[in-house]
């Protein structure tokens, strides 16, 4: 199959945990774009590989069952939920096939059945967290690069997939409640009107960077401008306009950040209006979040997700427990009731001093936390120190736990470990290397992340007697 190429009645048969579309065609595999299983159509091939070639739909013959209209204009183009044209009941059952297929391939282990994923309260506005970039290097349509008119090139939206120079500018976002596109929209009008530079990421030149908008249950609201350049007058302008305009921001924040990418948790973050936090609730606990703090972006499914790994864990009020890869203290600050004592591990500094906040300000006395690199952290000494753990919780990221790290937790052998994962990719490599010590008695897909083919996994594994 050649570039250009039509492959004609190709069936879509599958969906890869990549998010993308299959079928097969003289014996290769056919990833289509925002294909649906059960789709027939002719495929028009956009680049050809090794061992699979990608392509587009040219011409939908039979629709699946599971199609759905998408909801936002700009599906298909945008990098975000990417599965809105396949049915919230399609997408349980593809991320729920994801995760018995990698454990079972990957694990190569005799698994105890997978329980039924947990499906999202929300499946749109579910997001407390969004960042919008600002660009002088527009996305541009077809249609317009056709014209000859002259174009309005700024946006402020998010990156085309791979490519980390363009910007689709957004008109409405579904992800996130109001006055998240009120807010987004007002910053871009007011700053064309008043003539101020976005950035260019090529240049290294331009004002305006980026754009974070956080919410919380509890109804505060949260805004961060990162500029590029010093102009203060300018951004002091701006940022008034925002307070006036948006009273109901309760922390307003910005920074300069003048680095070559938009990390900015080396970097000082200035409070121009309210508080330097807005606080979140779950339950009967506060958590305070300041601009560098990590939160699960789904607070409702959060809260599951907490309540799953507490279940799993059945404390009876004696357990000393280490919660790894703690973050800002959410799980530990979350069961430390129900047990003994929590010590909490995490690599920024920043978020350790946060868990400790939380702790103090929900007046919880039996956490410890710890911060630095988890591999260097957690040995037999540090658990000498601290004490043997009954039970510990592990959420670490994407790439899964270090092999030092497993091999601590093989010499430790607290009695359960509870596994939280966003990559069952990984956790299926990490859970074999602990199957010597440990044995998985339970597995519960839940579902953060609607529209996209992200899925989170708990596994309950115990001491193997």
């Amino acid at each position: 199959m050649k570039f250009g190429e039509i492959v004609e009645n190709l069936e879509i048969t599958g969906i890869s945990s990549e998010g993308k579309s299959i079928g097969r065609h003289d014996g290769l595999v056919v990833f289509v774009k925002d294909g649906v299983p059960g789709d027939v159509a002719d495929v028009q091939i956009t680049h050809r590989r090794r061992r699979f070639v990608e392509g587009q739909i040219h011409k939908l013959h039979t629709s699946s069952p599971h199609r759905t209209k998408p909801f936002c204009e700009h599906f298909g183009t945008c990098g975000g939920c990417k599965w809105q044209h396949l049915s919230y009941e399609a997408q349980l059952q593809y991320k729920q096939e994801h995760v018995s297929e990698n454990l079972a391939k990957i694990s190569g282990l005799e698994l105890p059945r997978i329980n039924e994923i947990i499906h999202s309260q929300e499946t749109t506005h579910y997001r407390n967290k969004l960042e919008f970039t600002f660009s002088n290097k527009r996305w541009l349509t077809k249609e317009e690069i056709g014209t000859d008119s002259v174009l309005d090139r700024n946006a402020l939206g998010f990156h085309i997939p791979k490519r980390f120079d363009k910007i689709l500018d957004i008109n409405t976002c579904h992800l996130q409640a109001d006055p998240s596109n009120e807010i987004r929209l007002a910053v871009k009008d007011y700053a064309v009107k008043n003539g101020i530079t976005f950035f260019d990421i090529r240049e290294q030149h331009g004002l305006l960077r980026n754009l974070i908008i956080r919410t919380s249950s509890t109804g505060e609201l949260m805004v961060i401008v990162q500029f590029f350049e010093t102009a203060y007058e300018t951004i002091k302008k701006l940022m008034s306009f925002l307070k006036e305009e948006f009273p109901k921001i309760t922390s307003l924040n910005y920074i300069i950040n003048q680095k070559k990418n938009e990390t900015f948790n080396d970097q000082k973050v200035i409070c121009y209006n309210g508080t330097p936090f807005i606080q979140e609730q779950m339950d009967d606990l506060t958590f305070r979040i300041g601009p560098k703090s990590f939160y699960q972006t789904n607070s409702k499914q959060a809260h599951r997700l907490y309540q799953i790994a507490e279940e799993m864990a059945e404390f009876k009020g004696d357990e000393v427990v280490f919660d790894l890869y703690t973050g800002t203290g959410t799980i530990a600050n979350f069961i430390a009731r129900k047990v003994k004592k929590v010590v909490g591990v995490e690599y920024v500094p920043e978020a350790i001093e946060d868990a400790k906040v939380n702790s103090e300000i929900n007046e919880i006395n039996n956490t410890e936390f710890f911060a630095g690199d988890m591999k260097d952290v957690l040995n037999e000494e540090f658990v000498k120190a601290h004490g043997q753990p009954d039970v510990i919780i592990a959420d670490p990221p994407r790439a899964g736990m270090h092999a030092d790290v497993i091999e601590v937790l093989n010499k430790i052998k607290p009695s359960k470990l509870v596994y939280v994962s966003c990559n069952p990719a990984t956790q299926a490599r990490d859970i074999e290397l602990l199957s010597g010590t440990f044995e998985v008695i339970q597995i519960q897909p839940v579902d953060m992340f609607p529209q996209t083919q992200h899925v989170e996994n708990v596994i309950l594994l115990e001491l193997r007697k």
